[in-house]
């Protein structure tokens, strides 16, 4: 729902009613994550995607009926084998969606939600999907402490979604979870979709060069939250890394030192320089960040080892960095060298094998925790 706040926002401060469709689960090689939606307003404006364009029509006319009737409905979209004209996924997947009339009077917490996005403070939406509970039932729950609504089925229920939901933001999680009407988590009659706002993921970039640039471009295109940083006043500018969103003249090291970090932060050293980069890296090795990069040939890797070797980094701590840093792209420019860097960062996080597609088999998309 994230790509759709800003615009549904605007029907919903004018008081009007649309339908919402929101990804609840996949199976196989479904186009789109948990989360992603597609709204339609009361004039038949449609807003984001659920599958690319295979089922889009079908949800499209859902929308319309569930904003009629006031009642939600859980869809199931995926290839038929028995009837050819049946709404399906070409690519093989199967989708279930969800899909909800919003308006002021259905949904009064959306505009707070949607402050806190705009915030970068988490928060995450948890929704009854099936089962015995009122399908629609919403209870919003904040990272610190605080909740609001109800899901309809008692304290308990509320209780077991908070402590969920807050277990999710923190792992930046969207997805179903089954419980018991009283909240027991060994029972499976009721599911609740969680969708977790949490802040974007953070990425530094040490080093103000022409690399850098590309990969701030790049950070910030898939959607991470991009600082830059560089001891060197006239180099770190802002005019020269417009795509960041923010550029810290400090020592690469000081800087980490007191940064917050977390399993999804990444760490690309582009400062190609040992009185930089060997203090940095001494620091974000031992930091919990999900990524390590370093730019340099693979004679530089071996002496940066070495140093690193002397300053009494472990060789656990040294089998996380990876240098030279990307995916073997055959890169030159900054640019390519960007994309080099993002494919490894994609293959990271989604357990892609980095081959061409043509020489691989089975699943296109892998199975990973999102998916059901």
């Amino acid at each position: 729902m994230r790509d759709v706040l800003n615009d549904i926002m605007k029907w919903w401060d004018a008081g009007e009613t649309f339908g919402l469709a929101t990804v609840v689960r996949t199976f196989r090689s479904a186009p789109r994550e948990p989360g992603a939606a597609l709204a339609t307003s009361i004039d038949g404006e449609v807003i984001g995607s659920v599958s690319g364009g295979c089922v889009e029509g079908a949800v499209y006319e859902l929308c319309g009926e569930v904003v009629e009737t006031g009642q939600s409905v859980l869809q199931t979209y995926g290839v038929s084998d028995n009837d050819a004209f049946a709404v399906g996924l070409t690519c093989g997947g199967i989708l279930d969606i969800f899909v909800e009339p919003v308006s002021r009077e259905l949904f009064p917490e959306l505009g707070d939600v949607a402050t806190a996005v705009q915030r970068d403070e988490p928060v995450a939406v948890a929704t009854v999907i099936g089962g015995p509970g009122p399908a629609g039932a919403r209870r919003i729950v904040y990272a610190v402490g605080t909740a609001s609504g109800s899901l309809g089925a008692g304290d308990r229920l509320d209780q077991a979604v908070d402590d969920d939901a807050r277990g999710m933001l923190a792992q930046g999680q969207t997805g179903i979870r089954r419980y018991g009407t009283q909240g027991e988590r060994r029972h499976d009659e009721l599911a609740v979709f969680v969708n977790s706002f949490a802040p974007p993921p953070h990425m530094m970039v040490f080093g103000a060069i022409d690399f850098a640039a590309a990969v701030a471009r790049a950070g910030k295109f898939l959607g991470y939250r991009v600082t830059v940083c560089d001891a060197r006043p006239v180099f770190a500018t802002a005019a020269r890394f417009r795509d960041a969103d923010e550029v810290i003249v400090d020592w690469p090291h000081r800087y980490l030192k007191d940064a917050e970090v977390d399993e999804r932060t990444v760490i690309c050293v582009l400062t190609h320089d040992p009185k930089f980069d060997v203090p940095l890296l001494e620091v974000a090795l031992r930091t919990p960040a999900g990524y390590i990069g370093a730019m340099g040939s693979r004679r530089t890797h071996e002496d940066r080892l070495a140093r690193l070797r002397e300053a009494g980094l472990t060789e656990d701590e040294l089998a996380r960095l990876r240098s030279p840093i990307g995916l073997d792209l055959g890169a030159r420019t900054p640019e390519e060298t960007a994309v080099s860097i993002a494919a490894e960062l994609i293959q990271l996080r989604w357990g892609g094998t980095g081959q061409p597609l043509t020489s691989t088999e089975g699943r296109i998309h892998p199975v990973t925790a999102a998916r059901e």
